[in-house]
């Protein structure tokens, strides 16, 4: 272990100049890419598996590329080490991460609103066992299953994750979105994609537009970047023992929207081969206002609301430059230029500074937010019409929620007198990071709730006015009222839809009041990682630990059955028969045992 300990240092020590032999094992490391050569790491002691980090799959968008669809990167002809995550891309900090440093630590607490991450960022990670224990898995894993491809069964199916983060944040160095004990449980190869985030991945800007390539001017720079990954995944998994044509698209709250977005996308529908052949969307949605029941929040906002913000950057940034005093000698002064002058003007910024305008003078006005933009090339102007016109990617889909999502967003019952117009939450993102980034879960409490929760959300449990009530509402009018316009517009063509919903709350009081089980808590569970990240420390306690760990083996090897077979059903795993939807799959779990049901 100390040797490995050494070849690690050393080579991250000179992982911009050499390679780096792990074991001294090059042929299960090596592999070949249409872009080079590449060898990643073997942590076949630790994890049973065998990784590739930080992979190229289009040239860094910076410069004259920044806003611009993603490009091949340039071919390298030396081995290439791949054997640490890359960067992540640039984003303004919040609680999530990534820091200064591209990883879970203290330097979070220290860069909320910042800019963090960088604009070279356009790399994917692979993880895949180091042994192929089909024969080892039962009737769980059996590759007997018929996938009706024609490929050879010694390929493992592929699991391609898009990461959450409102789609303004995130990045795939998150310990919790560590492939190794997912590619393990579920006999699979597992792929983590960073693409652009915010006003970098989505901008609806007249000016940056060519007029000619539909495309290319969509403004959906981001999920141009994740069908540039899938495009890598389809044509290179093969290297790395993954079924080209068995891919699953998974993605999380703002990536669950992005792999719906993906599903209905004409890019996708119109293509000549499937980049992706089942879907995993969870926590997420694709409505319109004008898809739900009135008061529901929607998780589409259409194209002209964009424009408004694109128009709004720059305008204020006009502004802020002293190129112009207010909105109307902002727009006068972009009429006298040229597109390129504008776009020109714009690239020159730095991150920092375009997110300095957002932060202070857009997030006032309701206009700091990033998502897919309906352009109707991209994606459709109307996705939901879209799947009940039939035109949308028909494959099998596995979708999910948390019972207790809006426990996260507990600020948000601000927003209606109906949800009691005052945030949930007392203290701020810095005191909420540094008490949980040093809790100690086993110990006796050091918070209480009433220092959290405000007194008249409290008792919790109060019928109507309580904690509970007040964001199970907010639940039922943002997730629950697009879960439901989706998932039944899909029951509507096809039977293969799957739902599971997430029910552990066995974190310690009284953090299984204030979280219970709240949006992004499924995560741990589906890729086994519960070491340090930004909830461990509240959740995880040894107490729970049995409970937890038969939870999270059954979800992983129910996901590795969807993958491999497009159907979740893992008998001896779960315990019961999952039925399609609108039947509910329990996952939850005491502290010492799972307890899968179905409703």
């Amino acid at each position: 272990m100390m040797r490995k300990a050494w070849w690690v240092a050393a080579c991250a020590a000179l992982l911009s100049q050499t390679v780096c032999w792990a074991h001294g094992r090059p042929a299960d490391l090596e592999r070949n890419t249409h872009f080079g050569k590449i060898v990643g790491i073997d942590d076949s002691d630790a994890t049973g598996t065998y990784a590739w980090k930080g992979i190229p799959f289009a040239k860094p968008p910076v410069g004259n590329l920044r806003w611009k669809a993603p490009v091949d990167p340039d071919r390298w002809s030396r081995t290439r080490a791949a054997q640490q995550f890359g960067n992540a891309c640039v984003q303004y900090g919040r609680i999530y991460g990534p820091g200064a440093n591209n990883r879970y630590d203290a330097t979070i607490g220290t860069t909320l609103n910042q800019a963090v991450g960088s604009e070279d960022c356009l790399y994917l990670n692979i993880w895949r066992p180091a042994k192929d224990d089909r024969k080892g898995r039962g009737k769980d894993n059996d590759r007997g299953h018929d996938r009706g491809n024609g490929k050879d069964d010694d390929e493992l199916p592929v699991i391609v994750f898009v990461h959450g983060g409102s789609n303004v944040s995130g990045y795939t160095a998150d310990p919790v979105y560590d492939g190794a004990a997912l590619a393990r449980a579920a006999n699979a190869v597992v792929v983590t994609v960073n693409y652009r985030v915010g006003i970098f991945g989505f901008l609806e800007l007249p000016q940056l537009k060519s007029g000619g390539n539909g495309v290319a001017d969509s403004g959906n720079f981001a999920l141009l970047d994740i069908v540039k990954a899938l495009e890598f995944v389809r044509r290179d998994i093969d290297a790395f023992g993954g079924d080209p044509r068995n891919i699953t698209l998974m993605g999380q709250s703002a990536g669950a929207i992005n792999v719906y977005a993906l599903q209905t996308s004409p890019l996708i529908t119109n293509a000549r081969h499937p980049l992706f052949h089942r879907v995993v969307p969870l926590s997420g949605g694709i409505s319109l206002v004008s898809n739900l029941p009135p008061g529901s929040f929607p998780t589409l906002t259409p194209q002209a609301t964009y424009a408004i913000q694109g128009n709004a950057l720059l305008s204020n940034q006009l502004i802020a430059d002293g190129l112009a005093t207010d909105a109307a000698s902002a727009a006068a002064y972009a009429a006298s230029q040229t597109p390129e002058q504008i776009a020109a003007y714009l690239r020159s910024k730095s991150p920092a500074t375009l997110l300095g305008t957002l932060l202070t003078r857009l997030a006032p006005l309701g206009l700091a937010g990033s998502g897919p933009i309906p352009d109707g090339i991209v994606v459709p102007v109307n996705p939901i019409a879209a799947i009940q016109a039939g035109n949308y990617l028909r494959v099998p889909v596995l979708a999910g929620n948390t019972r207790d999502e809006a426990k996260l967003f507990p600020s948000f019952l601000a927003l209606s007198p109906l949800l009691g117009g005052v945030s949930g939450r007392i203290v701020n993102d810095a005191t909420l990071f540094s008490t949980q980034f040093s809790y100690q879960p086993d110990a006796p409490p050091t918070v209480s709730i009433g220092q959290w929760i405000p007194a008249q959300y409290l008792p919790v449990a109060t019928p109507d006015t309580g904690f509970n009530a007040k964001t199970d509402l907010l639940n039922r009018l943002f997730f629950i009222a697009s879960r439901d316009n989706v998932l039944d517009t899909l029951k509507a063509q096809q039977n293969e839809v799957w739902y599971y919903r997430f029910d552990w709350d066995e974190e310690p009081a009284p953090w299984n009041d204030i979280y219970g089980a709240a949006h992004a808590f499924d995560l741990p569970f589906i890729f086994g990682t519960f070491g340090p990240s930004l909830f461990s420390n509240v959740a995880n306690s040894t107490a729970n630990k049995p409970g937890r760990l038969e939870l999270s083996d059954a979800m992983m090897r129910s996901l590795g059955a969807f993958a491999r077979r497009g159907d979740p059903n893992a008998p001896a795993a779960l315990g019961v028969t999952w039925r399609p939807w609108p039947s509910t799959l329990i996952f939850d779990a005491t502290p010492t045992h799972k307890a899968i049901s179905l409703q």
